[in-house]
Parts: structure tokens; sequence; C-alpha cells
């Protein structure tokens, strides 16, 4: 069943209000869907940060054409070699590293940023709602992958280029949650004596707004690294991310589809290894979603 949209246009599932698993199994399924896939990103984290760093892994790029396409489990390449002769398990791992990097910082940025965008509108309403919304409703209106690629192709391919590019609307999403949980929190009992008790708006935004708004953007923060994950996978698949010979998932696929039929694992490797990732954030953003909402 789809989510129910609210008034303020965010789906209600992202709200409070879902009801929790009953008794024992309920807790027990509720902690399973929370900790499995923290577990699977906590190994896909720790393979691309730290492996690189404890094990003896090749660098990405530099390898030996003499050593092109050699078949797995080949000596000392575990996932073989590509047809340059880099390891591709060096490259697997410095992918992820790269596609996981730009998925934090978008969604870092857009948390902090859009977060306080949203709770500053939603908090002051009149003049100051209007301005924020309308500017980021702009951004809001163009398909995220569309204007992805026209900011990318503007400022050319780059790590931190396809950063900007993905910001442009993980801030405006960002704004949009903020904005519905400050509302929802704002004529509560308690900020209302916070009011009352003379408490300035910067305080009440940070000691109230803030802590009760963020487990909402965090489980969004999750739901969006898997979105981010995918597009910047999109945009180094065309050319527009990460250039090579620099790897990322996306551009591994890129470069592995014009041999598939010969060398399929070029192509499943980086694609299988992207499908995990967005599935595991997606879980845990799911199941903390349930989590907070039965509290």
């Amino acid at each position: 069943m789809a989510a129910r949209p609210t008034e303020y246009g965010v789906p209600g599932a992202l709200g409070l209000g879902i009801e929790p698993g009953a008794g024992r199994f309920g807790w027990w399924r509720s902690s399973l869907s929370i900790a499995l896939p923290a577990v699977l990103l906590v190994l896909i984290f720790g393979a691309c940060f730290l492996w690189p760093l404890v094990g003896s892994v090749p660098q990405p790029t530099g390898g030996n054409i003499l050593d092109s396409n050699l078949p797995l489990f080949s000596h000392g390449h575990l996932l073989g070699t590509d047809p340059v002769g880099n390891d591709e398990l060096s490259r697997l791992l410095y992918g992820g590293r790269s596609s996981l990097e730009i998925a934090l910082a978008v969604n870092g940025i857009g948390l902090l940023l859009g977060g306080l965008l949203g709770a500053l509108a939603g908090y002051f309403g009149g003049w100051r709602d209007s301005v924020i919304m309308r500017v980021l409703d702009v951004l809001i209106a163009f398909p995220s992958l569309v204007l992805a690629l026209a900011i990318a192709q503007g400022l050319g391919p780059s790590k931190i280029h396809a950063i900007w590019a993905l910001c442009a609307f993980s801030v405006p999403a960002f704004a949009r949650i903020g904005r519905a949980a400050t509302l929802q929190v704002r004529e509560r009992t308690f900020m209302i004596a916070a009011r009352f008790s003379g408490a300035g708006s910067g305080r009440i935004l940070a000691r109230h707004v803030a802590p009760n708004i963020f487990p909402q953007l965090l489980t969004f923060a999750l739901l969006g690294m898997g979105i981010t994950v995918i597009l910047e996978g999109a945009l180094s698949f065309l050319g527009l991310g990460i250039p090579p010979p620099a790897p990322s998932w996306g551009n591994m696929i890129a470069q592995g589809q014009g041999v598939l039929s010969v060398q399929p694992r070029y192509v499943l490797l980086p694609s299988g290894a992207l499908f995990i990732t967005v599935v595991s954030f997606n879980l845990l953003g799911e199941g903390l979603r349930s989590r907070w909402s039965g509290q």
C-alpha cells in the first residue's frame, strides 16, 4: 500500500504514527530489521575504508597490462584483473569508497543545511516559510536525475562536482522533511511552555526542535544514502561522475558493459555491491523508522 500523503506533502510513513509490532515477536522482528542491515553496512564500510589500509590490497590503477583479464581466484588477485591489468578487488573497494564518500557528503549536507532551513521555515512560518519553501520548491520541481545531469554537465566530471550536483535535490528534500517534522512539534505543550518561559528562538530550536526532528531526518538520510549511491552510479555510468581511471561502482559498470557477453563479472561485481549496499540502507532506514515511530 502506498504511503498516505500528509497535509504538508510528506508521506505519512515518514511521520509519527506507525504502529509497531505487538509483543515479544514484534520486538524481535524490529530488532532484526535493524541489526541485520546494520551489520551488512558495517562490513561494507569496513571493507571499503579499512581493508585497503590494513590489508595487502594493490592500488586500483597502474596495473600491468601483462596481467590483464586474469580469472577469479588468480594468485595475488582474488577477483581477477580488468582488461588493463588492474586488480578487480582493489577497484571494487576503492570504487565503493568513492561512491560512499559522495553519498555521505550529499546526505550530510542535506541533513544539516536542509534540516536547518526546514526547521526555520516550520518554526517561524509566515513570510520566512514562504520564501524558503518557494525557492526550494523550484529545485524540487525538476526531476532529480535530470537536474543532477544538467549541473554535472555544466561543471564537468569530478567527485566534488558530483556532490554539488546531487546536493541540489538533497537539500530541498531534507528541508521538506524538517519543515513537516517541525510543524508537528511546534504547538506541543513543551514548546508552548518554553516560549512562555522567555526562551529565545535559537535556544528553542537547539534544545527542543532539533532533538525531536532529528530521528526523522536521520531516517530519511539513511533512505537517501541508497538513492544517492544509485544516482552517483548513474552519473559515473554516463561519464559525469568520477572520471576514469579512478574507480567508482558506476564507471566500473559502464566500462564492463562493453565486454558483458564474454566477461560478465566486470558488471556483476560492482552491480552486486551496489545492490547490497542500497538494500541495506533502505532496510536500516525502514527499521529505524518503525522503531522510532512506535516510541
